[in-house]
């Protein structure tokens, strides 16, 4: 399958991830006031939320990190577009290989990069300098799921692949990290992740009915809405955590 309708792309999202811009710009404003001279965010896809940083906190400099030579090549034009070429650079990549102290550092639903949700806390705690933060988003379970979603989520979910939002609050404050700030993603932000993740690959279907691969396509997002409407909704959240350290280290 050659994916002519762009499946996956995100065309019609701002943020892979359930952020609206509101929060997203909010979020920004907190990390800048901070006044950072380094901004590093691993799983940085796009470059939006570090682009939104760096606008907010002009005498910071940053580095975006990302696996996907798609998503950088988009973040480099997204920083050209924006004048902010300068002060950014981005690099194609795995996380722990390029991982480097900074003032603000930034995961947000790239734990993965660092392994499990705990190892990615304890990975980053040491990537954080003296008085810095960290903004790290991360899914939840704001339910415990019935085995009649988990049977409908992502083939070998578990229930071990989420923390409820206290039990992953408390291990960022076994890490090293205090809780400035402890938010999670609305129904409404998950409604427009999920809707505009797939709005493009609907409207290409509804116009290219008889294309070859119109099936293909039609497949793939018939089961990815049964993900999320039989599986994950209203069963799994995302937190975003504002997480400090201290002046110097324990």
């Amino acid at each position: 399958m050659t994916n002519p309708s762009g499946f996956g792309a995100g065309a019609r999202l701002t943020f892979h991830g359930p952020l609206s811009a509101a929060r997203a710009n909010r979020l920004a404003a907190d990390l800048a006031a901070s006044s950072p001279a380094s901004v590093v965010e691993y799983g940085c896809g796009w470059g939006e939320f570090l682009l939104r940083v760096l606008e907010a906190a002009p005498a910071a400099s940053g580095t975006g990190i990302d696996i996907s030579a798609r998503d950088i090549a988009h973040a480099r034009d997204n920083a050209e577009a924006r004048g902010l070429s300068g002060r950014v650079s981005f690099i194609e990549g795995p996380a722990t290989e390029h991982a480097s102290p900074a003032d603000v550092v930034i995961c947000s639903g790239a734990d993965q990069a660092f392994g499990t949700i705990p190892e990615a806390l304890k990975a980053l705690r040491p990537l954080v300098n003296p008085g810095g933060l960290l903004l790290f988003g991360a899914g939840i379970w704001d339910r415990t799921p019935t085995k009649e979603q988990l049977a409908h989520m992502w083939e070998g979910t578990t229930l071990d692949e989420f923390l409820h939002l206290a039990d992953l609050v408390e291990v960022a404050v076994v890490e090293g990290f205090r809780p400035l700030r402890i938010e999670t993603a609305t129904r409404g932000e998950w409604e427009e992740f999920e809707s505009g993740y797939a709005a493009g690959s609907e409207a290409w279907l509804l116009a290219n009915g008889n294309h070859p691969e119109a099936d293909e396509v039609r497949a793939k997002l018939d089961a990815h809405r049964s993900i999320w409407l039989r599986g994950h909704r209203d069963a799994l959240g995302f937190a975003y955590l504002t997480l400090g350290v201290p002046d110097c280290w324990p």
